[in-house]
């Protein structure tokens, strides 16, 4: 949704406001894109993964029977946690991401969205065209009308 012409005034102002108080911090909040953060988070899993490892092992190694299980299993933990933060961050740097970028931000122009709609585009094809949320809709209209529709 479009800022209107006050609300952008504003936001231009606060802008100025900012890089007049803290120029240091406003060029590299500007500099900063999305995808540095998702690498960043791609670099503290595979830390976060050895680590885990490391930990397994130093339990497996060290410790006595009792023992052992708890520390693998926390070892075990931490790595399928640093796995599942890696793949979300994964998945936001694959190319078409749509959260990646800033609306109207200098990497992407805007798209205008049609009127009356939410953003989301729907296939025209039917069910055919595979989401499950089409087909229970399909399966839906389909029991409706053969049971009369609105009587």
């Amino acid at each position: 949704m479009p800022l209107s012409e006050h609300e952008q005034r504003l936001l231009d102002q606060i802008e100025r406001a900012l890089y007049q108080e803290d120029p240091k911090f406003a060029s590299t909040v500007k500099s900063t894109d999305l995808r540095t953060h998702m690498r960043r988070r791609l670099r503290r899993a595979a830390f976060v993964l050895v680590l885990g490892f490391a930990i397994l092992l130093a339990g497996l190694i060290t410790l006595e029977d009792p023992a052992r299980t708890a520390v693998g299993m926390i070892g075990f933990v931490v790595m399928v946690g640093a796995l599942l933060l890696a793949m979300t961050a994964w998945k936001r740097l694959q190319p078409g991401a749509p959260d990646l970028h800033v609306v109207d931000g200098p990497d992407r122009p805007a798209r205008p969205r049609a009127a009356g709609r939410s953003g989301k585009s729907r296939p025209s094809g039917g069910s055919s065209s595979g989401g499950m949320k089409d087909k229970l809709e399909e399966r839906w209209k389909r029991r409706w009308e053969e049971r009369g529709g609105d009587r």
